[in-house]
């Protein structure tokens, strides 16, 4: 058994279950989070460029201010620069134009020009709230660029003037500046903490007021989660807990469908990283409020919501009992049998950090009806989402007791693990084999009654087969199970391995096509 070391390792590192490292057996695996986070960037924009619905921004035109732009770049300079505020306003306005239309914006042009600096000071200029509104629009969508194009705002000093214009009494200035400021913040956690560290949390936090008009709250909240985002580093935790936290408990009320969707992505991001930050989280009171949006109407806001629940089960089983208190179970019928496949996925990568947590949890999800929603998805899903689910049946296997994987096995989870057995993915070939593995330990004298499920459905030729895979742990693995269960000897003429009957008790054996029904009893 020895030779096993580097699996049994590899398992420790891969569950979290009671009795081994705790820490290390939350399975929340690197490849899982990477999917993750990609998806969260096709969920929401870093940044975003302000280009008008209420003017026309005719081709030609665009064409004609970019040629003057080429030609008289010092002519252009000029009249940007200019005394005449007439003038002067007029050629801020040109270069917002050329930055709002709608095809390949020219912002290496327009900075290569020189037009930042001029830009960046028209900021400045209190007494014409027009120019300062143009100028920032401009800033706004040249930072709305490539990672150069937005360190060239930064670089240009524009950051402090834009949280001065965050007190402005012009509204639209106000909203332009936050805008500018998202874009900034949405370039990485570096800007990110340079902005927070100027002291952007509290007067942004600020606008969110019944006062201020829908379209500008919708902005706040998208800054919002651009401050929430990025794990390496985490946002300062300090200002998440004492003012960010508390924003998005008031913000999670709110009835605009794309505030609420921003807020809830915002809580995700905050609990996807240590027990530290879930923790964080949880005192914050945000998780009661947060479970029954996985029942809203809205996919978005499902979607968000299972992301950010999620991500607290991958914490510690206290963590995790505080989301499970929230009758958070009885949302999953509906989430396991959506439309869409990315939800049904997510949802038995949920549950399959509920099957790695204690006893008392794993039978929470046996109560809840869900194990055969589970085998349902074992069987039918996509991939990925089969994927899961075998993690969701293998750690019950490990953390479950008995009789819950004896409840497995009388759900007929035996031919849909065995049907995965042939994958290419090797990760879950493993997953797989260890599930099958742990069921016959737990089987004992029953073993045989699990043996012969396997072979009838065709596993133990797959099985077979995986004595000569590439993979070590695998072929090592599949040697074992032939080895022990499948030697070829008579096990029934041992004596000791006879299954023991009680008065009154028989084993019956049905044809293969009912395996799915079969009864076992351990």
């Amino acid at each position: 058994m020895a030779e096993n070391g580097g699996l049994e390792n590899d398992r420790i590192k891969s569950f979290k279950n009671k009795g081994r490292d705790v820490e290390a057996m939350r399975r929340h695996r690197n490849e899982v989070s990477v999917e993750l986070r990609k998806n969260k960037r096709d969920e929401h924009l870093l940044k975003k460029r302000n280009v008008p619905h209420g003017e026309s921004l005719d081709d030609s035109d665009v064409d004609n201010d970019l040629k003057g732009v080429r030609e008289s770049p010092a002519c252009f300079l000029q009249n940007a620069s200019s005394n005449n505020s007439v003038l002067q306003l007029s050629a801020v306005q040109a270069a917002r134009k050329l930055l709002s239309s709608d095809r390949n914006p020219p912002i290496d042009d327009l900075v290569q020009s020189g037009i930042l600096p001029i830009l960046v000071k028209c900021l400045d200029r209190d007494d014409q709230p027009s120019l300062q509104f143009e100028a920032a629009w401009a800033l706004t969508n040249i930072a709305s660029g490539t990672s150069v194009q937005t360190q060239a705002v930064v670089q240009s000093n524009a950051v402090p003037l834009f949280l001065r214009l965050l007190h402005s009494p012009h509204q639209n200035v106000c909203e332009q500046a936050v805008w500018a400021l998202g874009n900034i913040i949405g370039d990485g956690p570096q800007c990110r903490d340079y902005v927070i560290s100027l002291g952007v949390v509290k007067p942004l936090l600020s606008f969110i007021c019944p006062t201020v008009p829908l379209s500008f709250l919708r902005n706040v909240t998208w800054v919002i989660v651009n401050l929430c985002r990025n794990k390496d580093p985490p946002p300062p935790w300090r200002r998440c807990k004492r003012c960010i936290l508390p924003a998005l408990c008031v913000l999670i009320y709110h009835t605009d469908i794309n505030i609420l969707v921003d807020t809830v992505w915002a809580v995700s991001y905050l609990t996807d990283g240590g027990n530290e930050q879930i923790q964080m989280v949880i005192e914050s009171g945000v998780v009661p409020f947060l479970v029954p949006l996985l029942s809203h109407q809205e996919v978005k806001v499902q979607t968000a919501a299972l992301r950010a629940v999620g991500n607290i089960v991958t914490g510690t089983d206290e963590q995790t009992q505080v989301v499970l208190n929230c009758d958070v179970l009885s949302h999953f019928p509906i989430l396991l049998t959506h439309p869409k496949e990315k939800i049904n996925k997510e949802a038995v990568w949920f549950l399959s950090n509920i099957t790695a947590g204690n006893q008392q949890q794993v039978q929470s999800v046996i109560d809840a009806g869900l194990i055969p929603m589970i085998i349902h998805q074992l069987a039918k899903g996509d991939f990925g989402t089969q994927k899961e689910a075998a993690w969701a049946i293998s750690n019950l296997t490990i953390s479950g007791k008995k009789e819950q994987v004896e409840y497995l096995v009388q759900q007929g989870v035996v031919p849909p693990l065995c049907g995965l057995l042939g994958v290419r993915d090797s990760q879950v070939v493993q997953v797989v084999l260890d599930g099958l593995k742990n069921i016959l330990l737990v089987a004992g004298v029953q073993a045989s009654a699990v043996a012969d499920t396997i072979e009838e459905c065709g596993g133990l030729e797959k099985i077979e087969n995986l004595q000569q895979h590439e993979n070590e742990d695998i072929y090592k693995l599949a040697f074992e199970l032939i080895d022990l269960y499948f030697s070829g000897d008579d096990i029934d003429e041992d004596p000791s391995l006879i299954p023991e009957m009680t008065q009154g008790e028989t084993f019956s054996f049905e044809p293969a096509s009912n395996m799915q029904t079969k009864e076992f009893k351990f």
